[in-house]
């Protein structure tokens, strides 16, 4: 299993990328593995302010929607349009499909979030 160490986890298995004050987001290989073929993503936050939490999109596979919930509290600035023509990107190569880019919000919480070791012990790898 895959699981990059200079990234950061959550406990929702998505995957996120900070630079500075900037992250991007995705899922992990094990969640694109457990939702088997991936055929619709949906993000209707793009512009808004979304809390540490909170849904701000959706990932269809073929037999079940998952929630995609934001890690830290920030703003949707980006999502990868290549995922409306091509979804099944993320069962192909996921730390490379990412979902969106976001600016973290100041004062935003950062601990709860895992490293790669934390990550393994949660889904057993």
């Amino acid at each position: 299993m895959n699981i990059p160490a200079d990234l950061k986890y959550t406990k929702d298995h998505e995957w996120i990328k900070i630079d500075g004050n900037s992250m991007i987001i995705g899922i992990t290989d094990f969640a694109a593995k457990e939702l088997g073929d991936i055929v619709f993503v949906e993000v209707d936050t793009v512009g808004d302010e979304v809390a540490s939490g909170d849904v701000f999109g959706s990932i269809e596979a073929v037999k079940t929607v998952s929630d995609l919930f934001m890690p830290v509290t920030g703003t949707i600035d980006e999502f990868n349009e290549s995922l409306e023509d091509s979804p099944e990107s993320i069962n192909d190569s996921a730390y490379d499909a990412w979902l969106v880019k976001a600016t973290i919000a100041d004062g935003a919480d950062l601990s709860e979030l895992l490293d790669a070791d934390a990550y393994k012990e949660i889904i057993g790898a």
